[in-house]
């Protein structure tokens, strides 16, 4: 009876093991999907989320996927893909991007219908599109909105009194049956669809200007900056930075042009001196960017070689940077350096392979507590560890992983700190070489 029992379990274990095997077994290539595509536009505009119906089945197939793709020429440009579990009918909308410089055409779009075993079946329907030509658009500042008239095939403007800068996104009203807005802003260093970023107009003064967009292309103005310095005008980077590449010469006069309250602006003194309104060059003679911080009323100066921000040299030549904690310019308060690479402070070339910075105790340096180090570059690469530099100062000493700084990391001897409102030069002198630095502080 015990062995009877025991090939019936095992009979039944086989069969078990069959049906499970059998239900794994997935044909491909079998049934042939079918679209029956029953609403779709004879024609639709740039910026249109435009419907379609189709109905969809098989031959006793399950179906699995409907994708529906939009292409300009040979790209897809948008798509998006709908569960087809039942044989029936599927509504679906799809965006019809807003790009530039894309003149009317034919797009094509193109349905593909799946089943579970993969057959595919494919229709395409060709879509004529248009650009939309917008009765007005909108300029929408924080403050307030402005109609810009049409004056002419996909080109607006707005004619007004006006501050010098104006700050806003262009907005474009829903154009046709299927039509969205459209918003225009700013991006980096122009002007680009499906943003609501502030496009920095700016004209070189307040008063009745005209503010001008195209449609079509994107061309935007006025964009007129009026700052310069020795008479080379600086570029936008962003609303409150603008800078200029340089080649200036050891004390000669800086004519900075341009900005209204240059006077109340912070002054850093390693790199221009200041007597009475005139301002000269105090670092050595070479390449720099200067790069006006209207938000931080200051500039930011930093030496170049070529077209790009220096790095050391194994000479000694070049530049040397401070990332780390407890430097900051203008203010400390305002705009610690910390670890955060971007901000890192270029020291001023002052010749013979030296490197200056000059830093007021309580307002750029903090009086207390120190953890900075010297870098080759303006990020993370090459640095100055104990091994390559040395210091002989009562009060700032030289990490070496074991005495409480990191290696190379700046900090304040035990029990001193500096002086509040005291002025500190730190010269680095590479003379000797990128590896013998010798660094000293001295209290002015």
């Amino acid at each position: 009876m015990k062995n009877c029992i025991n090939y019936m379990i095992i009979i039944a274990c086989c069969i078990a093991f069959s049906s499970c095997k059998e239900e794994l077994i997935v044909p491909i290539g079998e049934g042939l999907p079918s679209i029956d595509i029953t609403a779709v536009p004879t024609n639709a505009f740039f910026g249109d989320s435009i419907s379609y119906t189709v109905n969809v089945a098989d031959q006793a197939i399950d179906l699995s996927t409907l994708k529906v793709q939009l292409y300009y020429s040979e790209d897809v440009v948008a798509e998006q893909t709908i569960r087809t579990k039942t044989y029936g009918t599927y509504s679906g909308k799809i965006f019809v991007p807003y790009y530039a410089n894309v003149p009317n055409g034919t797009a094509t779009l193109k349905f593909t219908l799946q089943n579970i075993t993969l057959t595919k079946t494919e229709k395409e329907v060709e879509l004529p599109l248009a650009r939309p030509d917008f009765p007005y658009l909108t300029l929408v500042t924080p403050t307030v909105s402005y109609r810009m008239e049409k004056v002419g095939l996909y080109q607006y403007e707005l004619t007004e009194n006006l501050p010098f800068k104006v700050n806003g996104y262009i907005e474009a009203p829903m154009y046709g049956t299927n039509g969205n807005l459209v918003q225009f802003g700013w991006d980096v260093d122009k002007v680009t669809e499906g943003s609501a970023q502030p496009i920095p107009f700016s004209n070189s003064t307040s008063g009745e200007y005209s503010i001008s967009f195209n449609t079509f292309n994107y061309q935007a103005s006025p964009f007129i900056i009026g700052y310069a310095v020795n008479g080379n005008g600086m570029r936008m980077i962003s609303d409150d930075l603008y800078a200029v590449d340089l080649q200036l010469t050891y004390n000669e006069e800086l004519m900075i042009d341009g900005i209204e309250e240059l006077a109340s602006w912070w002054i850093d003194a390693d790199y221009i001196r200041q007597e009475d309104d005139k301002y000269f060059f105090n670092a050595m003679t070479g390449k720099y960017r200067i790069t006006a911080d209207f938000g931080k009323e200051y500039f930011v100066i930093e030496a170049m070689q070529g077209d790009n921000l220096a790095t050391l040299n194994n000479d000694g030549t070049g530049a040397v940077w401070i990332i780390g904690q407890g430097v900051g310019k203008p203010s400390l308060a305002g705009n610690e350096v910390g670890w955060t690479t971007e901000k890192a402070l270029c020291m001023a070339p002052i010749g013979g392979k030296k490197y200056q910075i000059t830093v007021v105790a309580g307002q750029t340096i903090r009086a207390s507590d120190i953890n900075f180090k010297f870098f080759h570059q303006k990020g993370w690469g090459g640095e100055f560890g104990h091994t390559s530099i040395t210091g002989s100062s009562d009060v700032i000493f030289i990490g070496d992983g074991t005495n409480g700084r990191d290696s190379g990391n700046l900090g304040l001897v035990t029990g001193k700190q500096l002086e509040n409102g005291a002025t500190y030069v730190f010269v680095l002198d590479l003379s000797s070489g990128i590896d013998k630095g010798v660094l000293t502080v001295t209290k002015q």
